[in-house]
């Protein structure tokens, strides 16, 4: 073995070496926290060859996060699903970059006014005649900014083809992804 192989190898070996110092583990890094936002947008643009998009608004409420503003080119009269997504990426044509549900605490997908689900669980959204969803949502126990379990700024807010059933795991049937967009801060 060549001698700065060698001396490398032996390096290393020794900063793995147990010292018997210490028994107790070392303590898991806790998630960092950010400042709280005072408001966050989400401009949505279309997925999945839709024409849907919109802007929603975000603010701070009451325990949750407050969202309010409109989403148009939905089917007329239906409803769809909407849900904060995991990763703040909607590069993909399908929004499958923004990954699964936000679910920091591991609960199986539910309604999110009644018992376990995703904190990234929201009600479902109606469209009118013309397409056009009004939103005024409250969904409870996510933040915009301060704690990291709970924070939602950065991540991705997808809207689906279809209504969430609330029942089927892990995404409540809700179909493709045709609208996705980052919850980005304001303060």
């Amino acid at each position: 073995m060549p001698r700065v192989a060698f001396l490398l190898l032996a390096a290393t070996l020794a900063g793995c070496a147990s010292t018997g110092t210490s028994t107790t583990p070392a303590a898991a890094p806790t998630p960092a926290s950010t400042p709280p936002a005072r408001s966050a947008t989400v401009n949505l643009a279309p997925a999945s060859g839709s024409l849907v998009s919109g802007k929603l608004s975000a603010m701070p409420m009451a325990g949750g996060v407050h969202f309010t503003g409109e989403i148009g080119g939905l089917v007329r009269n239906a409803t769809h699903a909407i849900h904060v997504h995991e990763k703040g990426d909607c590069s993909a044509a399908d929004a499958s970059s923004a990954g699964g549900h936000f679910n920091p605490t591991g609960q199986p997908h539910g309604r999110p006014d009644a018992g376990a689900h995703h904190a990234g669980d929201m009600p479902n959204i109606t469209a009118d005649a013309n397409g056009v969803a009004r939103v005024n949502l409250h969904v409870q126990g996510i933040s915009l900014g301060g704690a990291a379990a709970t924070d939602i700024v950065g991540r991705a807010l997808v809207v689906h083809a279809q209504p969430d059933d609330y029942a089927t795991q892990p995404s409540g049937n809700s179909g493709a992804r045709i609208a996705c967009g980052v919850v980005t801060a304001v303060r």
